[in-house]
């Protein structure tokens, strides 16, 4: 190699030294400001499944089983250009279940916030109950 050519080099690596340092910097404040950001709850409810989801959970197999050699990322794909190829009333069941699910999102997040009202309002009313009968 050229002597020109290691001095280019050799000006262009002093250059971006500072450049590296700042890089090595940002990352290791960004390492720290995740250490310092709130843990998840493990007793949180779970978040409500999308239509699609439910879908490609029942579909899964089949397309597994009819493109043995196909990868997760192949697999996805089949599943992706199903349900795009899919009439909104062939998706209806799969809409159904995913409101269904959001809706026990939503009641098991208010019990979770509230301290213990179930879905409805069933575990409030047992509790008046059992109130009423310790008062007498």
């Amino acid at each position: 190699m050229p002597k020109e050519a290691k001095n280019k080099e050799a000006k262009v690596s002093k250059k971006s030294a500072p450049r590296a340092k700042k890089a090595a910097a940002d990352a290791s404040a960004e390492k720290k400001t995740r250490k310092n950001s709130r843990k998840k709850d493990p007793t949180a409810p779970k978040r409500g499944l999308s239509a699609y989801m439910f879908f490609s959970q029942e579909h899964r197999k089949s397309v597994q089983t009819e493109n043995p050699e196909a990868g997760f990322g192949e697999i996805g794909k089949i599943l992706g250009e199903r349900w795009k190829n899919m009439s909104d009333t062939e998706k209806t069941p799969y809409t159904k279940k995913a409101a269904a699910d959001k809706q026990r999102y939503e009641n098991e997040k208010a019990a979770a916030a509230g301290g213990g009202v179930a879905a409805g309002g069933e575990l409030e009313e047992e509790e008046e109950e059992e109130e009423e009968e310790d008062d007498e």
